[in-house]
């Protein structure tokens, strides 16, 4: 079964950066499009962004546009999450995930449009 570990969270100050990475176990079949998600405490698990297999399409939440990029490595079996200008409200549990297909989903905000989830990293910005 394919696993996705994810890695780079830590505690930050705020206006800092941090680079998530998401290595999958093994190749996923089917060349998925996959994502972030964040929940922080006493929240619901939120959109963050996705990307396309090819990458020629990704989208983000509004809150996270201009300041976090996602790209992905194939070749690697690798997604990131480039996070700039870090906010204490960006703190929370990143997790990355995978869906069957190569294409966004109609709504890629949408967890159960992915199969595939890691366990999360811990990302904390202080002011």
């Amino acid at each position: 079964q394919v696993q996705l570990v994810e890695s780079g969270g830590g505690l930050v100050q705020a206006g800092d950066s941090l680079r998530l990475s998401c290595a999958a176990s093994e190749p996923i079949v089917g060349r998925p499009a996959m994502g972030w998600f964040r929940q922080a405490p006493g929240k619901e698990r939120e959109f963050v962004a996705a990307m396309s297999w090819s990458g020629d399409a990704a989208r983000y939440a509004d809150s996270v546009k201009g300041r976090f990029t996602i790209s992905r490595d194939n070749a690697k079996s690798t997604l990131y999450l480039q996070m700039n200008s870090l906010k204490p409200e960006d703190t929370a549990v990143y997790y990355c995930a995978a869906r069957h297909g190569i294409l966004l989903p109609p709504d890629p905000t949408a967890s159960y449009a992915y199969a595939y989830w890691g366990q999360g990293t811990q990302v904390t910005v202080s002011s």
